[in-house]
């Protein structure tokens, strides 16, 4: 038995193609295009890399981006005035700030000052808690763009057993949300679970997002299980997940590879959730 591979890759690319045809609409109409506001503090290669990336996905749709660049020694005060000017900005749909901050500042209370309406990256105390009251608001991207990739599958989730391994609040913690809303039976697992392996070989979905590289061994899965990795991590020159995927792919049903699985998923959702920001500030 080999899993079938889930190609975020390919799925973010049909995704794309359907922004592009909304924004060239919206264009066609004489209005301007939905507008991303990235917020990068200080040079953190990773952080630079990444918003390179979704400066390309913006182009490629037709999203306007605009990035504001400050230095590493920005005080917390200047960050959230730039942050300020942007919630009043009726030219911005989407902020965006990219974490992590240097350790000087407080991304907690930054992220706090983005409106809930702007709050395309779904980290607002308001955005979670509309989350987990069912309600209409945005949601985390990663953990949006992972629920896309189970729908691709035809996996059934309500009343499913569904194992989330992680509890952040960028993607554990609203997965485990989501899942739960749709019906599935949820765990969540963390640092401090007691034998996680037996937990997760009784789940028929197996998200992994616990940040350690290749955590979750073949003989931690279910046979037939659907497996999603968030994790990304750099192994000498290759890239690799928190899940053994050399293992993995004999036992379960279907599974996400490293790169090209959730990644690209993450950005598109990024860009969906800045077209749905447009289009609630306009209507």
């Amino acid at each position: 038995m080999s899993a079938q591979i889930i190609d975020g890759k390919a799925i973010a690319q049909e995704i794309k193609a359907q922004l592009k045809a909304k924004v060239e609409i919206i264009r066609s109409f004489g209005k301007r295009a939905p507008c991303l506001a990235v917020v990068l503090v200080g040079n953190d290669p990773a952080s630079e890399v990444y918003v390179g990336h979704k400066k390309k996905a913006c182009a490629e749709v037709g999203i306007e981006s605009r990035s504001l660049m400050l230095p590493a020694d920005t005080s917390q005060e200047m960050l959230e005035q730039h942050l300020r000017q942007l919630n009043a900005d009726d030219g911005v749909d989407g902020i965006l700030l990219q974490l992590p901050l240097p350790k000087h500042l407080s991304s907690q209370q930054a992220i706090d000052l983005i409106s809930p309406a702007k709050d395309v990256d779904g980290l607002t105390p308001i955005s979670q808690g509309l989350l987990v009251w069912r309600r209409t608001g945005h949601v985390s991207c990663t953990p949006l763009g992972v629920m896309e990739l189970i729908h691709r599958t035809g996996f059934k989730l309500s009343g499913s057993r569904a194992v989330v391994i992680g509890r952040s609040v960028l993607v554990g913690a609203p997965m485990a949300t989501l899942l739960g809303n749709a019906g599935a039976t949820v765990t969540a697992i963390n640092s401090r679970t007691v034998d996680p392996a037996a937990i997760t070989r009784q789940a028929d979905l197996l998200v992994v997002a616990a940040g350690s590289m290749r955590l979750v061994r073949g003989d931690w899965i279910k046979p037939g299980a659907v497996v999603i990795d968030v994790g990304i991590h750099r192994d000498g020159q290759k890239l690799c997940g928190d899940v053994h995927f050399e293992e993995a792919v004999k036992v379960a049903s279907w599974i996400t590879p490293v790169p090209g699985g959730v990644g690209p998923m993450t950005i598109v959702s990024l860009l969906r959730n800045c077209l749905t920001a447009y289009e609630s500030r306009s209507s």
